[in-house]
Parts: structure tokens; sequence; C-alpha cells
């Protein structure tokens, strides 16, 4: 009954150096991002027996491993698509507007962002979101990967700051990892991500 599948990654293992290195992207993707897919097609898996069943026993638990682990495998498939070779710089366009409306300045929210990032308490995520209540972008954290964050948003540009996404190459010095995210964003990904969102 397998829903989830483990997508490819969109470029080398080695394209995102020295931002970040080969060996952590082939352990991030291929391990530690399979583990999140595997872990919500249990917690499907699971659910599916207990309604045949009607056996409802442990269904916090199960509900409470989907959560995490969809969560995990839906902010990793952003994380990838957000990254390029090819990235860093500004944004242009409507997203660079809207960054200027929503933050005041490209620089104002790029500051939000890395201190929402370097802070995570723990585990978890940095995360540019746009929240459809208020038609506007917002900068939020998660923890793990879902807890504290807002419900009504959709993520547009999301940064893992769990220790296996950095710490082969920057050992404890997560701001140096963060600082050095900037030069591989793909806006180009991330401009889409907001025209789709902001026009729903």
């Amino acid at each position: 009954m397998a829903v989830y599948e483990l997508p490819d990654l969109p470029y080398d293992y080695d394209a995102l150096e020295p931002s970040i290195d080969q060996r952590i992207m082939e352990l991030h993707h291929d391990k530690h991002h399979q583990s999140y897919v595997d872990g919500a097609n249990s917690a499907l898996e699971k659910l599916q027996s207990m309604r045949e069943n009607d056996e409802w026993g442990d269904v916090k638990g199960v509900k409470r491993n989907l959560a995490f682990n969809l969560s995990g495998h839906v902010n990793h498939s952003v994380f990838w698509e957000n990254m390029s070779p090819d990235g860093g710089g500004e944004p242009g366009g409507d997203l660079a507007d809207a960054i200027e409306a929503d933050f005041g300045s490209f620089d104002g929210f790029k500051g939000d962002f890395s201190a929402t990032a370097k802070g995570v308490e723990g585990s978890g995520w940095g995360m540019l979101l746009y929240d459809h209540v208020g038609d506007r972008m917002i900068v939020s954290m998660a923890e793990n990967h879902q807890n504290q964050t807002p419900q009504g948003t959709t993520p547009l540009l999301v940064l893992d700051v769990w220790e296996h996404a950095y710490y082969l190459q920057y050992e404890n010095d997560r701001g140096e990892y963060v600082d050095n995210f900037w030069d591989v964003v793909d806006w180009d990904d991330v401009a889409q991500r907001y025209d789709a969102a902001s026009s729903m």
C-alpha cells in the first residue's frame, strides 16, 4: 500500500559543494529522507488495519507518527527543489516585490529567516511560508518537522537544521551552514511556489 515515494534529487550529490558536501547529500537524501517515506507508509498501513479490524488501541501514536514522517517527507521534497548549483543571489519579479511588501526589504527577510533557522531549539526547520488567511508570506520555524508550524500555510523556502543536514561538514557551527545556504537557493523554484500559492 505504499503511497509515498522518495523523489530523485534534481542534481548530482556533489552539485551543491562547497555549501553542502557530497557525503551529507548521500546520507541525507538516501537514508534520512527515505526513513520518513517508509515511516509515513507504515503509519498508513497501520491505520488501514485499524479501520478494517475496528481496533483503535494506539491510534494516537500512529497519528503522531504519520504527522512526523509525512511532514518530514514533504519538507525534504521542497528542500531539495529549493536548491540548485546555479542558485544564490536575490529573487526578482513578483516574488521580490512581495518580499519587499511583507518584510520591508530583501535584507530584512534574509535576516529574519537566518535568525529563525539559527534559533531553532534542537532539531527542526527555518521556513518561508505563504499564509493563505493573511494573504502574505511569513517566516516561521518547525521543531522536528511539524511542531509550531502554523495551519493554513504553504512552504515556499525551507532549510533543514537537523544536525544530520550539516554536522559532518560544519560540526556544531549551524550559523555557517545557514549563511552558506543562501549561495544555493534556487529563487526560480521559490518564485514558482509563491505564484502557485498566492493564486490559490
